[in-house]
């Protein structure tokens, strides 16, 4: 519920919104914890999101979610990568990529497909399986930019 009202919320005002945990708390009667912790899971950079907070009296929570061209996007994502990625953080991102609209459905199963442990283990030792992964899933989506 907390992150179904913060995308209303974001929907509501263009992608820029700025709120106090207690307005939340007391609209859903819930403890500040449960925000912070929607906050930090589910509006990350990886996710397009830019958080700012300040506690205290005067304390506030920002929250902007980022609007990237395709290319921009998707070069925010490489950087976003790193030098090593596990299978799973790798579903996230390509989920990401789709939901946004930058990735169709088949170039999602196809990356996933080719960045899985199911392909790597012939070749690779568990220990660099996860650089090999993130090399791979950077010039996969690399491919991508027109």
């Amino acid at each position: 519920m907390i992150e179904s009202i913060i995308n209303q919320m974001l929907k509501e005002n263009e992608g820029i919104i700025e709120f106090r945990r207690s307005e939340i708390t007391n609209m859903l009667g819930c403890v500040p914890s449960q925000i912070n912790y929607v906050i930090t899971s589910r509006f990350t950079p990886e996710k397009g999101y830019i958080v700012e907070s300040r506690r205290g009296g005067g304390g506030f929570i920002k929250i902007k979610q980022i609007q990237f061209d395709k290319t921009s996007y998707l070069m925010h994502f490489v950087n976003a990568v790193g030098d090593s990625i596990d299978y799973n953080t790798t579903k996230v991102f390509l989920s990401n990529l789709y939901n946004h609209d930058i990735i169709s459905q088949r170039e999602t199963r196809m990356i996933l497909n080719i960045t899985s442990d199911n392909i790597l283990k012939h070749i690779m030792p568990p220990s660099a399986r996860d650089a090999l992964r993130s090399a791979i899933l950077k010039n996969a989506v690399l491919a991508l930019i027109e």
